[in-house]
């Protein structure tokens, strides 16, 4: 089943339109103790009218296990659900991850609908029909293809974030434009996302979204060419895995913020900011994206390295990556267990890491290798190279 992605401009009516297409006894409502505060009054009318059972589970990519897991199912089978019911997950990317992997195992599987409210989200997770929950200490470790049946975009919910989590998304959208064009990386490393014009920023979403949209159609279980969208990934799910192992999260960007509102969007309210911190990440943990841009620094110099990436665009993209994210705190004490990370990541075969490299942007190598050395002068470059 393809799914259908709606760039929407009026969230209720779209909405609507999309339950009243996709078969539906009942309808669940799958969010997290924070996006429930901040995003769920955008919509709860119209779940309302439909009766809707709302579950709720707590934020941040911690609690996206088993266990969580877990307590969705039993949530669904006490509220009744069939085989024709209906989950809507509403929330980042950990709510659409697990909830979509909910709905591809309850009753051996049920219609779902994702309402990305998160830029990463939008962008990258909700998006492309990969589900699933960390389990063991590794990212996404256990999961499943499925696709929603509708994925619902709308900018709305963003100014319901900070910067952090901004640029937490904004990271996929730069992978996306390396992987696609010249002409959309540089739109890309030349955008204020410390200050964006939230309507410039829609626009660019759009280009994001078609970019994965392509590459997932031709490739739909990674067996070829969707395994560009795992560039830079190799290095920042280790990093993001590490991050997660520290005591008190002892990985951190010092990652510069702006004060100001986003061009053509609302002022985020004091009372909102916490929580907006709140909702992707523990206090102090790297963000997924924060991760995964560190992540395409390494990577792009292993592709200057062994692909011939040219050198002066490896160096523009890490300036913006080091302009917009700081810096990763990590020591080169630390290279063993990020090593074994990295062999432990699903994308492998054996103990080979495998990576996807590229030549220029836009010109794609996968299935690539690199021995431990060339990662640790990739690591050496991320901590001190740029």
């Amino acid at each position: 089943m393809q799914q259908r992605v709606i760039i929407s401009q009026d969230i209720e009516h779209d909405l609507a339109q999309a339950i009243a297409e996709t078969e539906h006894d009942r309808v669940f409502v799958l969010t997290d103790d924070i996006t429930q505060e901040c995003c769920l009054p955008k919509v709860a009318v119209l779940f309302a009218k439909h009766n809707a059972t709302i579950i709720t589970i707590r934020h941040d990519d911690t609690n996206k296990t088993l266990a969580t897991l877990a307590d969705v199912w039993t949530a669904l089978q006490r509220g009744g659900a069939t085989r024709h019911s209906l989950l809507v997950n509403l929330g980042g990317g950990m709510v659409t991850d697990l909830g979509g992997f909910a709905a591809a195992t309850f009753k051996r599987s049920i219609n779902f609908i994702n309402i990305p409210t998160t830029l990463l989200a939008m962008v990258d997770a909700a998006v492309g029909g990969k589900t699933g929950i960390n389990f063991g200490g590794l990212k996404n470790e256990v999961g499943a293809f499925a696709n929603a049946r509708y994925v619902i975009v709308n900018t709305c919910f963003l100014d319901t974030l900070d910067t952090a989590n901004l640029c937490s998304g904004y990271a996929e959208m730069l992978k996306h434009s390396l992987i696609s064009n010249a002409q959309m990386w540089a739109e890309h490393v030349n955008f204020d996302i410390l200050q964006p014009d939230l309507a410039e920023l829609q626009r660019m979403v759009a280009a994001s979204i078609a970019v994965k949209e392509h590459i997932v159609a031709d490739d739909p279980h990674e067996h070829g060419i969707r395994k560009a969208l795992n560039f830079g990934h190799t290095i920042g799910h280790a990093l993001e895995e590490f991050s997660m192992q520290q005591p008190g999260g002892a990985v951190v960007s010092t990652a510069p913020t702006k004060q100001e509102a986003p061009k053509g969007g609302a002022v985020v309210s004091a009372r909102l900011l916490p929580l907006a911190r709140a909702r992707t990440a523990p206090k102090n943990t790297l963000l997924h994206g924060y991760a995964v841009a560190f992540g395409l620094i390494g990577e792009l110099y292993i592709s200057a390295r062994k692909a011939g990436f040219p050198t002066a665009r490896l160096h523009q993209t890490a300036r913006f990556i080091r302009e917009n994210y700081g810096a990763v705190a990590f020591t080169c004490d630390d290279y063993p267990t990020l090593l074994n990370l990295m062999r432990h990541d699903k994308k492998n075969t054996s103990d080979t890491i495998n990576f996807t490299l590229l030549h220029d942007i836009g010109d794609i190598r996968i299935n690539q290798t690199a021995t431990d050395e060339e990662i640790r002068e990739a690591l050496d470059f991320i901590r001190e190279g740029y």
